[in-house]
């Protein structure tokens, strides 16, 4: 058959092991082209790609011719790869072997051409920069050389156009975390200490990571909490309810970092602006709870405490109640002391005028209930005496009592009052830091988008 007479005219004298050329002057031009196939894995902590591609090379064997006409007008045939020259075309950025399926045969023209069509599972070494996680893009080279032949030897070409292969997306697999961008190449030589130079052929795979996942599953919940942390504020500070509130959103978050923190990728080259992000979030909650536990403090001053210092009246109660604009607020609860104090001068009337003596209005009563007392007056004078200066006493004490109680509840408004107007204080520059912080992550962003 045309196969088999052919195959053994092809092989019979051939030597794979010294390259295929008649004069050793002339150079091997092998043309490579490449195509990305998958992104298996990205090893942020390690610095590895893993991609999957097909690789093909293309050159010229000039002891493998022949005549069509001498073998039933054949073409072209496949020879095991075994069997002849092959170039030691290697990739600079290997670092480990890949589960790569073996192809055993090339296609050989007439004219000498050989095709070598093989997938590569590519484990290469690559300077990733995870700053922007998840919203990053990665520019990972392979880079193609003869190992041991230099450029007089072996000379590489590209086999398409560059145009064609940069944007040549159609056997990408795009239902992964990464989505390839395009692929550059550029040719270049290489020489080590003035030696004999080296032709290289870069590939330069730029891939961009899908961060929806990321979004829905870090970002979002991280929001909704810190969102949660700022309308904790509007809850009464004197009512004990925010601090147990705050404690919960600090726990909760605590929590939420613990799972996400496999999530993050661990390198030692530097961090991410999420895992910053993550840490001056935790920062921000920590100062809220810190200024909540502060204004429950002020809030519920207890008995025996001093008067509010008058430079602490000046500030918050003159000057920040005017800069805030709450001094309505002041008036309501000024308005709602003096309606406190009116209600309990009434309450001290109806009780004066209940214990006050009963006066007579019909003259024959009195002159009778008169003689009466004027009879019973002298007698009972020693022992009244007595018993009159005892209920002095109680009523002076009780008198003294209800106002120092009175003075402890008066201590205790002021305070009130200078914790809600702290309150709202540090609530507004809390409010801004967080503002300020959110417009600073923005403008990073928009920054490194921008680049």
């Amino acid at each position: 058959p045309a196969l088999r007479r052919l195959c053994h005219h092809l092989l019979a004298h051939y030597q794979k092991g010294t390259r295929p050329v008649r004069d050793w002057r002339t150079t091997t031009n092998v043309a490579i082209d490449l195509m990305v196939y998958a992104i298996l894995s990205v090893d942020e902590k390690n610095q590895v790609l893993t991609t999957y591609i097909w690789y093909r090379q293309h050159w010229t064997d000039e002891f493998l011719k022949w005549d069509p006409a001498h073998f039933d007008n054949l073409t072209q045939i496949s020879l095991p790869v075994e069997s002849i020259w092959v170039p030691d075309i290697l990739i600079n950025e290997f670092v480990d072997v890949g589960k790569s399926p073996h192809v055993p045969y090339v296609y050989v023209s007439h004219h000498g051409e050989v095709q070598n069509l093989k997938p590569i599972q590519v484990m290469t070494a690559c300077s990733l920069d995870i700053y922007n996680f998840p919203f990053d893009v990665q520019n990972c080279s392979l880079t193609f050389t003869s190992w041991l032949h230099h450029i007089r030897d072996i000379n590489l070409s590209l086999w398409r156009q560059p145009e064609l292969v940069k944007f040549d997306r159609s056997v990408f697999m795009n239902q992964g975390e990464w989505e390839l961008l395009y692929v550059l190449s550029r040719f270049q030589e290489f020489s080590v200490k003035s030696s004999d130079s080296y032709a290289e052929m870069k590939f330069y795979v730029v891939i961009r990571r899908r961060p929806l996942f990321y979004t829905v599953s870090l970002l979002l919940p991280s929001i909704f909490l810190m969102v949660m942390d700022i309308v904790g504020f509007y809850l009464p500070p004197h009512s004990g309810e925010r601090v147990s509130f705050k404690i919960t959103l600090l726990l909760g978050y605590s929590v939420f970092l613990i799972i996400v923190s496999d999530t993050l990728p661990a390198t030692a080259v530097g961090t991410p602006l999420i895992g910053i992000y993550f840490v001056v979030c935790m920062a921000l909650l920590v100062i809220s709870l810190t200024e909540t536990i502060l204004i429950v403090r002020l809030v519920h001053q207890q008995d025996l405490q001093p008067h509010v210092p008058e430079w602490v009246k000046h500030l918050l109660l003159e000057r920040a109640t005017i800069l805030l604009c709450i001094r309505d607020r002041k008036k309501s609860s000024q308005s709602r002391m003096q309606s406190l104090d009116t209600s309990r001068q009434v309450e001290n009337h109806d009780s004066t005028a209940k214990l006050t003596p009963y006066v007579c209005e019909d003259p024959r009563e009195c002159g009778a209930a008169g003689g009466t007392r004027s009879a019973l007056a002298f007698a009972g004078r020693t022992e009244g005496s007595a018993a009159l200066q005892e209920v002095l006493r109680e009523t002076t004490a009780i008198r003294q009592l209800l106002e120092k109680r009175e003075e402890f509840r008066d201590v205790a408004r002021e305070w009130l009052q200078v914790g809600y107007v702290l309150d709202v204080l540090l609530f507004r520059v809390y409010l801004a830091a967080v503002l300020a912080y959110s417009i600073t992550l923005g403008t990073l962003w928009s920054v490194w988008r921008d680049a």
